[in-house]
């Protein structure tokens, strides 16, 4: 099959020609048909599949055949949730419609938001934002959704996972009933089912890859090594296998500062990237590492929601995530586009307990290598690979079962405090 096939029309098509791309990806060949059909759609694609352009392209083609945008109003909007991912998902849109006369428009935080609000005050067709300035700008009156017909949630599961879904339902309350609704997720999990529940109608529902799995065309591995070592070792590898690029990710801010400034005092150019840097130094780093300019980028998990790049040979993983879902989301950085990739993994004694979960969820054990002088003192444990499904998680609520709760723990907290007895005042 060929984009010639999927319906698109021509100025879409020279577009995806200019490009490079001949053929459509797996997501893309089921998503664009179902998008164009006016169904709502709940697709599982993992990250470096190509799903942004199964739904943007279908979304350019919907829309160049309506009445363009009026003040303030919005055609489509497509939720995502970190500034990265949102500013990735609106350079393709403008790219597969630079022969199209739809207006697009990007809005997140850590920028200024006037000029966003300049910018929306003729309307858009397609807006790409982020949901927690969207409020902001919907507040302001800045923007409004009067005549939308598109709804999409891009990467659904890493917004529930970033606590997103009130502002989401917030959302969701100021829209039109009818529309057409778009969830595209990782994975199907209990939690994006149930979100789904409100949101999609009868929907069709594609998945290109089996659940919770990772892009074959990754090789991944690890090394058992002292925590203390981890950063030596990481020096070595780039050194004496010459890495060309690599994307390395860190548990915390404060460690991927540390890495970056060790890396640099090696002679290795390294930049790091996360939520404390403003945004304009975020772009700064990703566009000075799409470029070849930067060697290694350092980033913790959420600041490197939306980095796409082609050609990444090794993504590494410092230290191990808490959650399991995110490994899967990390090594989907490379081996895109039909490249081979390595993902390697520096684990510590303390960390087992992480590597269990995610060969659990991998269902296989990742193979371990080891290099001369970086043996740990204390041995990493063999794994045993464990068959069990993971349970669904339950939501913790904080919110007291009735009234009276309320007031029992507002007298047991008074008795407590009342009967606390003052210690005498220390002489001097």
């Amino acid at each position: 099959m060929n984009f010639s096939e999927l319906n698109l029309r021509q100025e879409i098509l020279k577009s995806i020609t200019k490009k490079g791309y001949l053929e459509p990806t797996p997501i893309q060949a089921q998503a664009i048909p179902a998008v164009l059909s006016g169904r709502d759609v709940m697709a599982a694609a993992q990250t470096g599949t190509g799903k942004t352009a199964g739904f943007t392209l279908p979304i350019l083609e919907k829309l160049s055949y309506g009445t363009l945008a009026r003040e303030n109003q919005v055609r489509a909007l497509i939720l995502t949730p970190t500034r990265e991912l949102a500013a990735q998902v609106h350079d393709n849109i403008r790219q597969y419609g630079d022969n199209l006369q739809l207006r697009s428009g990007v809005v997140f935080g850590g920028v200024k938001i006037n000029p966003q609000m300049k910018a929306l005050r003729g309307g858009v067709d397609i807006l790409v934002a982020t949901p927690g300035r969207l409020l902001d700008l919907y507040s302001q009156n800045t923007v409004r959704f009067k005549f939308l017909e598109i709804l999409v949630l891009d990467e659904a599961d890493r917004m529930l996972d970033m606590g997103f879904i009130h502002d989401i339902k917030k959302i969701l309350k100021l829209l039109p009933t009818k529309r057409q609704n778009l969830l595209f997720s990782a994975t199907f999990s209990v939690d994006i089912r149930n979100l789904a529940k409100g949101l999609i109608h009868n929907p069709i529902e594609i998945s290109v890859t089996p659940r919770n799995t990772t892009v074959e065309a990754v090789n991944h591995f690890l090394y058992p090594v002292d925590k203390n070592q981890k950063t030596a070792i990481l020096i070595k590898l780039i050194k004496d296998l010459n890495w060309e690029q690599a994307l390395v990710f860190s548990r915390t801010k404060h460690g991927a500062n540390k890495i970056t400034k060790q890396l640099i005092a090696k002679g290795i150019s390294a930049i790091a990237i996360h939520g404390n840097k403003s945004q304009g130094a975020r772009t700064r780093a990703l566009t000075n590492f799409k470029s070849g300019e930067i060697r290694i980028l350092v980033a913790t998990d959420i600041a490197a929601r939306g980095i796409d790049i082609e050609k990444l040979p090794q993504v590494v993983n410092y230290d191990l995530p808490q959650v399991p879902e995110d490994y899967i989301h990390r090594i989907g950085r490379t081996g895109r586009a039909g490249e081979s990739g390595e993902a390697i993994s520096f684990v510590s004694y303390d960390e087992f307990d992480l590597l269990k979960n995610i060969e659990r969820l991998l269902k296989q054990l990742i193979e371990r290598k080891e290099i001369e002088g970086f043996v740990p003192t204390t041995a990493l444990p063999q794994s045993k690979l464990d068959t069990r499904p993971f349970k669904p998680k339950k939501i913790k609520t904080s919110r007291p079962k009735n009234k009276h709760q309320n007031q029992k723990s507002f007298k047991k907290k008074t008795n407590r405090y009342n009967t606390r007895v003052k210690k005498p005042a220390k002489s001097i």
